[in-house]
Formats: C-alpha cells, structure tokens, sequence
C-alpha cells in the first residue's frame, strides 16, 4: 500500500475511533432528572384514564415527603382517584389540584404513584405542574414549559406533559361530578297534594259517629231499652208491696 494511502486510512480509523468513544461517553452519562406522565394511547375526552406519575429525586443528601400537583384547566380534584404509590403515603386534594405524601423516600430514591381521571379535557396537551419536595425542606418546582428550559442552558424543570390523541368520533364531555350541594333532595308536597291526601283520609269526627260494633243500631234504641227495663222494675216493686200488705 502506498504511504500516503497507509496514512489517509489510519487517520480515518482513528476519526471514528474518536466518534465511537464519544458516543459511549455521552450514552454513560446520566439521564437529568425529570417528571412525566404517561397514559398510553390516552384521547381527549377519553373517560376513566389511568395516569402513571414518576419524580426523580435530585438531591443526593434527602428523601422525597411530598409531590403537590396543579391541575390543568378542566380538570378538578374531584375527577381524580388515587390508585396506589408509595408504601405509607396518602392522596389529599387541594384547591388547585391535590398532594401525595407520606414517610420520606430513600436518599436518591424516585418516586411513582397511579391515579385514575374521570374523564379527560378536550385538549391537545395537559400539564401537570407539580412541587417536589424533600426532608430539607428543599423544593424542586417541575412548572417550566419546555421552551422556557431549553432556554435556560441546562435541562430546566418542565411541567410533566401529556399529549392527547384527537377525540374519539362521537366522544361527549360528560356532566360535572356533582357535590354535595348539588345532591337531589325530596320535595315538599304541594298545596294541591296535601288538600287531595285530606280528601282521601277521614277525620277524627266522623270516626266517632261509626257505627262498627254495635250491629248499626241507633244510641237511642239502647237507651230506651234501658228506659223500660227501669220502669218495668219500679212497677213489680210497687206490685209486690201491694200486694205484701194486702195480705197482712
């Protein structure tokens, strides 16, 4: 081979030697910290979607206590029902979203947990600004827009974003979820209703003229009848003196 051909070819071995080894280095580094939500194949207006939230932890000196999340608009607290997460920690809704919490994780430790959505917003995209807080009192604050960070020269802290597929042909924005000011209560009876069930129920006073019991005689025959008996007896009383003191 001749030299300058020798030369031209080691120099392009050790060019992709170069490339090859900067490749394996950047693929070696650490991922950067992040939070997501994922809901695969998720639609707009799609109704009982299973969101999987996960915080990486950035602090290698304390433990994750506490992610409070920011509902996007169209969404409120009462749309969501915890599913499960970490050992310990508990589900609580706010006045702008809600809060998972419990024992603090491990140093270095992430963070993953699973809610259920009513029923998702007729949108392109949903985020999900959320407050990541530590034993130190340290708080990370996932709510940059993904332009806002890849303006900042380092890897930022976006809002967890989901994309939504268009809405599923005919898919309808169900009714609110009612509260419990809005629960159906029983209604007065009318005027009308009240003067019919009147109608229909006897009173008090013409019970008292019934006749049931006494074979639908009148008040009047016992009476007289009692009338006679007392007179009947008066008169063989007087008879039976009479006739006492004819006799002596």
């Amino acid at each position: 081979m001749h030299r300058s051909t020798l030369l031209r070819t080691l120099r392009r071995s050790g060019a992709l030697t170069t490339v090859a080894l900067a490749s394996v280095v950047a693929l070696a580094v650490p991922a950067a910290a992040h939070a997501e939500v994922e809901a695969e194949g998720a639609r707009a207006l799609d109704q009982n979607v299973e969101l999987t939230f996960s915080a990486a932890s950035e602090s290698t000196t304390a433990g994750i206590t506490k992610l409070e999340v920011i509902l996007p608009k169209g969404l409120v607290p009462a749309d969501i029902t915890y599913e499960k997460g970490p050992d310990g920690w508990k589900f609580a809704p706010t006045s702008r979203g809600y809060t998972v919490s419990g024992e603090k994780r491990a140093v270095g430790e992430d963070v993953e947990y699973v809610v259920t959505v009513r029923q998702l917003p007729d949108a392109e995209a949903l985020l999900f600004k959320t407050l990541q807080s530590y034993s130190d009192g340290k708080v990370d604050r996932w709510i940059e827009l993904e332009e806002e960070s890849e303006e900042d020269g380092h890897h930022g802290h976006p809002a967890p974003r989901l994309d939504l597929k268009a809405a599923a042909p005919g898919a309808k924005l169900v009714s609110p979820t009612p509260t419990a000011s809005e629960e159906p209560t029983t209604a007065a009876p009318t005027k009308e209703a009240t003067a019919e069930s009147d109608a229909g129920t006897p009173s008090a006073e013409p019970a008292a003229d019934s006749t049931d019991g006494d074979d639908g005689l009148s008040p009047a025959v016992p009476l007289g009848i009692g009338a006679a008996v007392l007179v009947a007896a008066g008169g063989g009383v007087w008879w039976f003196r009479s006739r006492r003191g004819g006799t002596a």
